[in-house]
């Protein structure tokens, strides 16, 4: 049976790139939230920002179960980065009998300043089409991330 694979991280932690790995290992679907908000609005989406990714996870949700249903592995790009976002996802799947696990990518602060000087880097040489991390925008996330707790994680990736 097709399986779920979500993945947890903070911001610019490698959940992305891991995505891809994992959409090769298990012949999967990558569903992304940053890939469609960026697609549709750029960075001109201001304050709806929020709103936005709120009503794109519960499209892609509820589009998940669709490709499951075609017997398709999903990956899950993006971040869950709270608590009850993590149980509401189990929680969801759980309902609907399909199999997941999340897979957290823990990484240094270190490795995390690196990465994230990385890909503002490759925004700016317009290498990537991701999000731009400013100091902001990172301690930001930094505040909301909720590092999971171990009885949360299927797979630990040390990032």
């Amino acid at each position: 049976m097709p399986k779920v694979i979500m993945t947890c991280g903070r911001i610019c932690s490698g959940k992305s790139t891991y995505a891809r790995k994992l959409r090769e290992e298990y012949n999967s679907v990558i569903l992304s939230v940053d890939e469609i908000i960026l697609a549709l609005f750029g960075d001109d989406t201001g304050e709806k920002h929020d709103e936005y990714v709120g009503k794109t996870e519960a499209f892609l949700f509820e589009k998940s179960l669709e490709i499951i249903g075609s017997g398709i592995n999903v990956v899950l790009d993006w971040g869950l980065w709270t608590k009850d976002e993590r149980l509401f996802a189990r929680e969801f799947y759980n309902k609907h009998n399909i199999p997941c696990e999340i897979h957290y990518l823990d990484i240094s602060d270190e490795e995390w300043a690196r990465r994230i000087r990385k890909r503002n880097e490759d925004i700016t040489d317009g290498k990537t089409s991701a999000y731009y991390v400013d100091e902001g925008l990172a301690e930001k996330f930094g505040n909301i991330f909720e590092k999971p707790e171990d009885n949360e994680i299927d797979v630990y990736i040390n990032a």
